[in-house]
């Protein structure tokens, strides 16, 4: 006969209901029956240890945790920003928004042990300021001209740029290969922590939307905000339904992509076509949408002419998504589809690996938390890192 795992009944439900998992759900990730699970849950059963573990592992919570006496204190949620209309969250946005938190605490308190200063940026305007001089600001810090791209990859620079600056970011769209993020759910969110900010981007969506809802994280973190988003739906809907804090940041990632003096100076036949607008806003990263409600708002367009624009620009953008989805398909025939270390090198996000790693070479990181830091084994570590550097 099996051991029978002698754990905390409250415990292993406040982990399932802290998974956003149902009965259902869960008992499947075992498999028992849902009934089971909750005499299970009730005390009035208990699992095998091995049922137990399956438990611990589907839950993403530590198998000891289960045994503890009282409900653990955890992660404090993040504020959510998002419309109150808005998809609750799901199992897997929970779960990368607590893995991002661990990384981040671990990250907080290395710096602050080993005496770092606090980043000077984080906090240093407030919803009161003027968001064209928050933008000015993360241009400034960021040394990025919006005008003068250094590469024709604008969302990489803005990566770069901001990792340079001691800013984490996190791109992944999945936990798992059968776990996807909804974008419709996250689109991002930010802990604005003086030490150690961190920023979390939905990769499901193309580069330019993912561009503009980085940018607005950013300005989460000039204003010491954290919180969830759902970036650029303000763009779209009544700005009366939104936070003020979302609409501020959205101002502010406009103002930072789309500077007014930028926008001013554009050729005059920009406007004049769809096709164009298209091409404009793809060499600067921003989608068309964004370009023309940009143009708008500076009275640069009339109503008429950016209802007109908008109509051509969006058929533009569905021949380029076709296109887009095209060439992945080849790409994917040609070599199996993107290497599994690139991708997991994006989740992490290249400044975290490189910290992880350098604390793990010079022994101040235990094997085993560097593994779970990083979420690959030990002996990937060679091969992990040689994209860390391409």
């Amino acid at each position: 006969m099996a051991d029978k795992a002698f754990i905390t009944p409250k415990v292993l439900r406040w982990a399932r209901e802290s998974a956003r998992m149902s009965l259902e759900t869960a008992a499947a990730k075992v498999p028992t029956t849902p009934e089971k699970l909750n005499d299970w849950e009730e005390g009035t059963q208990q699992p095998t240890v091995r049922q137990a573990e399956t438990l611990a592992k589907a839950y993403r919570r530590p198998f000891a945790l289960f045994f503890l006496p009282e409900i653990p204190r955890d992660f404090q949620p993040l504020q959510d920003f998002r419309t109150k209309n808005a998809s609750p969250l799901g199992t897997a946005s929970v779960f990368i928004i607590r893995e991002m938190q661990q990384k981040q605490a671990w990250l907080h308190d290395v710096y602050e042990e080993s005496g770092e200063k606090p980043l000077p940026f984080v906090g240093s305007f407030t919803l009161s300021s003027s968001p064209q001089q928050v933008a000015k600001s993360i241009l400034s810090q960021l040394e990025i001209n919006p005008s003068f791209y250094s590469t024709d990859n604008p969302i990489r620079e803005w990566i770069s740029k901001a990792e340079q600056r001691g800013i984490f970011i996190s791109r992944t769209s999945f936990i798992h290969t059968r776990m996807k993020i909804d974008s419709e759910e996250l689109q991002g969110f930010t802990i604005a922590d003086s030490y150690a900010p961190f920023v979390f981007i939905n990769s499901g969506d193309w580069d330019a939307p993912q561009l503009f809802t980085l940018v607005h994280e950013l300005a989460h973190i000039w204003i010491a905000q954290s919180g969830i988003s759902n970036a650029t739906d303000s763009l779209v809907r009544g700005k009366d339904k939104f936070h003020l804090v979302e609409l501020f940041c959205n101002e502010v990632a406009a103002n930072a992509l789309m500077p007014s003096e930028l926008m001013r100076a554009l050729p005059k036949n920009t406007f004049q076509s769809g096709s164009v607008v298209f091409r404009t806003a793809k060499t600067i990263g921003i989608s068309s949408f964004a370009f023309l409600v940009r143009a708008l708002e500076l009275n640069l367009i009339s109503l008429d002419k950016y209802r007109e624009l908008k109509h051509v620009a969006d058929a533009d953008f569905r021949e380029f998504l076709k296109k887009e989805a095209a060439a992945k398909e080849r790409q994917k025939d040609k070599k199996g589809g993107p290497n599994p270390y690139l991708l997991l090198l994006n989740k992490n996000g290249r400044l975290f690996t490189q910290v992880v790693l350098d604390a793990f070479r010079s022994g101040s990181l235990p094997p085993a938390q560097a593994s779970n830091l990083l979420k690959t084994k030990v002996t990937s570590f060679s091969k992990f890192e040689d994209f860390l550097y391409k």
